[in-house]
């Protein structure tokens, strides 16, 4: 008999008296199906973060840090430096005839959750008044714009549904001055709390004399080297000019990173809580089938067909709970808003997550079938004989 047809014999027999050991079987099933399901479910939480942080994204649209900066919060943009730019090549320009440039300062301020009242830090963005040319997914819900120069707020639709005092009328104490909220907003697909107001009343407020970055929208995407180059060959200028992409990337790579090592960390505890069982109850799979085993290899079968079929068994069985997992963590956490951190999006269970989830239980199948597998396949053939 081939190796092929000694391999799929001896899986056939064992698959066919998987109803006998029911016990066994679901504790693989079941522990695979926690372990891929805890996975991809919390993997979702930062796929749900990039799908919202890129989800506005646009390719005429580029940002300006100080040479250096890891993040928009850790750039510094002189004022000088600045105003140069709207004189730069490839920029587009707004229905006034002016470049469409916007500069941003960036500051955190406190804020009380509404259900825990919890205190949490929130983004304050200083920013120019010409900031609906630069991004035209913003859109006035309530109340009114800014008035530059004034001690004003306008607060996005998250802000108001999540934290106290962002109501219009209400004033927010910042560095003891009141600030107004006269407007609330919505920004695309983006559910992150961000209050927007006058740079240079922040500027003032803070005492700061220079920008964290600056938004620049271009005549189109092909323009984006032609003022990189104009850029760099400026020896006064010490900036670095990135798609609007790449920039949002850095500015969440810490946020993203510590989701996807918290995803990772709890994923590969549950993973090896579940390889540890599926080991026990492969094992007593094998036990239970020693003389069988062990009659096999006395007709001539040979260690290393029943091994793989032993191997296969335990794939087979980690699959359904693949199959399980993924589908609880898409019926229970697919569109769920979460606030890690501060950080408000919703959690997305996408197709390349099943697939992982898939790997991540075909693994611990493969780990967990190994033990067992060289156990059936040293099942002495004396067994057989004392069984007869």
């Amino acid at each position: 008999m081939t190796f092929v047809r000694q391999v799929f014999a001896n899986l056939r027999v064992s698959l066919s008296g998987l109803a006998l050991r029911f016990g066994p079987v679901m504790t693989i099933v079941i522990g695979v199906t926690c372990a891929v399901g805890t996975l991809v479910s919390m993997l979702a939480m930062g796929t749900g973060a990039r799908e919202q942080e890129l989800g506005d994204v646009r390719a005429d649209r580029v940002v300006l840090t100080s040479t250096g900066a890891r993040s928009g919060a850790q750039s510094s943009i002189p004022r000088d430096e600045a105003r140069t730019i709207r004189d730069m090549p490839g920029i587009r320009r707004g229905a006034n005839g002016e470049p469409i440039v916007v500069f941003q300062s960036l500051v955190f301020v406190e804020a009380r959750r509404r259900v825990t009242g919890a205190r949490l830090n929130f983004p304050l963005l200083g920013i120019s008044p010409n900031v609906t040319e630069y991004e035209p997914e913003f859109r006035l819900t309530a109340g009114r714009r800014l008035q530059p120069g004034l001690h004003e707020l306008i607060a996005s639709s998250p802000c108001a549904r999540q934290f106290t005092g962002f109501e219009i009328g209400e004033r927010r104490s910042l560095r003891g001055s009141g600030w107004l909220i006269v407007g609330q907003f919505v920004q695309g697909h983006s559910q992150q709390c961000v209050v927007y107001a006058d740079v240079d009343a922040i500027m003032t407020e803070f005492g700061r004399s220079s920008y964290n970055q600056i938004g620049v929208m271009l005549q189109s995407p092909a323009q984006f080297e032609t003022l990189r180059q104009a850029v760099s060959a400026a020896p006064a200028l010490h900036l670095e000019v990135q798609r609007e992409a790449q920039a949002l990337a850095g500015n969440f790579r810490d946020v993203n990173g510590l989701l996807d090592f918290v995803s990772y960390f709890v994923g590969s505890i549950m993973a090896l809580g579940a390889t540890l069982g599926a080991i026990n109850s492969l094992y007593a799979m094998v036990d239970s089938r020693r003389r069988e085993l062990a009659t096999l290899r006395a007709i001539g079968y040979s260690p290393l067909p029943i091994l793989v079929s032993v191997l296969c068994e335990s794939l087979l069985l980690a699959i359904p709970g693949a199959m399980l997992g993924v589908a609880l963590a898409w019926l229970l956490f697919n569109g769920l808003s979460a606030s890690p951190f501060g950080y408000s999006f919703q959690l997305s269970v996408t197709p390349h997550l099943a697939v992982l989830g898939a790997l991540w239980a075909l693994a611990m199948g493969l780990m967990g079938g190994a033990l067992p597998a060289l156990r059936a396949a040293r099942v002495p053939v004396t067994t057989a004989l004392r069984a007869t």
